[in-house]
């Protein structure tokens, strides 16, 4: 079995995950990308950043018998994507522990335009005893090098917002 390695780093702040296009399923009754496929976006560029980037993608979860599961999702939505349109996802490491990393997504038209973000929680889990676990030793080094690479970023406005009507007065 040809097991995916990732990389030691340095790692790219933030990590810029490969380009795609909204497809004609994708569209909704309002004439934009349906908000299930800026999540199955989010969820598709998560997978490529944990494979390219911490080599702990779908062939490695099935060696070790862990993998990541999502505890937390929050997506924002800023600008329609419509029909065609071309978008990318760039992934940046807030925060991370023994078993569960804090990831920052921004996804960005074509003009480089925040169209939605997701804050998401990781957790590493074995699938035997469907139970929480360490990420190995090797993983672990790689989110402290990344999380450090991407210290120097600011700190992303929309992190850990809060839902709710704001009323004024």
């Amino acid at each position: 079995m040809n097991i995916p390695t990732g990389h030691d780093g340095p790692y790219a702040a933030p990590i810029k995950l490969g380009q795609k296009r909204v497809l004609p399923a994708w569209i909704d009754y309002n004439g934009h990308m349906n908000v299930a496929y800026y999540t199955m976006a989010f969820d598709s560029a998560i997978d490529e950043f944990l494979e390219q980037e911490l080599g702990m993608g779908e062939a490695y979860a099935a060696q070790i018998n862990q993998g990541p599961y999502s505890l937390q999702n929050n997506v924002s939505y800023f600008a329609e994507l419509l029909e065609g349109a071309e978008f990318h996802v760039e992934i940046r490491l807030i925060d991370h522990d023994a078993k569960r990393m804090h990831l920052y997504s921004e996804l960005l038209n074509g003009a480089g335009e925040v169209a939605a973000i997701c804050e998401g929680m990781l957790m590493n889990v074995d699938h035997i005893n469907r139970r929480s676990t360490p990420y190995g030793a090797k993983t672990q080094a790689r989110l402290a090098r990344m999380q450090a690479d991407h210290a120097a970023l600011p700190r992303p406005k929309a992190l850990g917002a809060v839902i709710g009507i704001r009323r004024k007065g």
